[in-house]
């Protein structure tokens, strides 16, 4: 068995993991190399992995031009946006809440490797509404935001095995749902050592009290999470490792006294590890996009961590 295998199969002892449905079996990583190509400062290579033995997975894999690696790794998650097609693509060519220069250009330019899948629905993988896979996926036990994490999860597993990799310098960084998936991701993957997230800060109860579940898309929402788990309880999981968490104040999506009750939290939780330097909790302006401010803010952190 390898090593990843055994990684993943940890998370049958974890009652977090137990919650997230009925996962694939631990297959093989195999992986398709389709293109690579020269964009303006850094080398993108295309592949098709083979990640959860249901469909194959597209990723994007954005290398520095300069130097041979191994590199440190930031996870891109990318964000829902109601944009069906976009994906992965958006590590590449950002959207009209995302700042420019484009996340690749920006990261591969610190000096870090930066891969992005298509998630569930998304991209190359798109074609089937959101809503249909979601009850297909409950029919057979399965819950979309748990395939989505186990892609995920798989991914880091295919790119430490990658030589031009430095499997212990990983971090991960979204916007949206991309940034749900980056503190969700930490919560369940000691592997990751830094996070950022951008206008993702949701509590569930908060949410709930305010009437805002229908601001957000099907895929997140996990059966019986509520009985067993605060939104705090899963956040804490991710204390010490370094972590910032940028919220516009005016973002609907993520209420603000929700996000003023996880930053009162965390900073506990992070003070009693001894790590409070480690908790970054940035309010800004705006709305449900990421600011100047924000890039101006976690361009450093992730500097300083990584």
């Amino acid at each position: 068995m390898t090593e990843q295998s055994q990684h993943m199969l940890g998370q049958d002892n974890d009652p977090l993991w137990q919650l997230l449905g009925d996962l694939p079996a631990i297959v093989p990583i195999t992986s398709q190399y389709l293109e690579r190509s020269e964009q303006d400062g850094y080398t993108l290579e295309t592949v098709l992995l083979e990640l959860n033995g249901l469909e194959k997975v597209p990723a994007s894999i954005a290398l520095p031009r300069e130097g041979a690696g191994p590199f440190p790794l930031i996870i891109f998650n990318h964000s829902h946006g109601g944009n069906y097609t976009g994906g992965r693509r958006e590590l590449i060519h950002s959207s009209a809440y995302l700042q420019e220069p484009s996340f690749a250009s920006v990261l591969t330019g610190m000096g870090y490797a930066v891969c992005c899948i298509d998630m569930w629905c998304f991209g190359e993988r798109s074609g089937r509404a959101e809503s249909e896979t979601v009850k297909e996926m409950l029919w057979n036990g399965q819950v979309m935001w748990g395939m989505m994490l186990y892609d995920n999860r798989r991914l880091i597993d295919y790119m430490c095995s990658r030589k031009d990799i430095d499997a212990t310098r990983i971090g991960t960084i979204g916007m949206s749902m991309g940034g749900l998936m980056a503190w969700w991701l930490a919560a369940l993957d000691e592997r990751v050592k830094v996070i950022v997230d951008i206008a993702a800060q949701v509590d569930a109860h908060t949410l709930i009290a305010n009437r805002g579940l229908d601001h957000h898309g099907f895929y997140s929402y996990v059966p019986g999470l509520l009985k067993q788990y605060t939104t705090l309880d899963i956040q804490r999981r991710i204390a010490p490792r370094p972590r910032m968490s940028l919220v516009g104040r005016h973002d609907r999506l993520c209420p603000l006294e929700g996000v003023e009750h996880l930053a009162a939290g965390l900073q506990k939780v992070y003070a009693e590890a001894g790590y409070s330097e480690h908790w970054q909790p940035v309010i800004g302006s705006g709305g449900h996009m990421e600011t100047m401010e924000m890039r101006a803010a976690w361009m450093p952190f992730l500097q300083k961590y990584m």
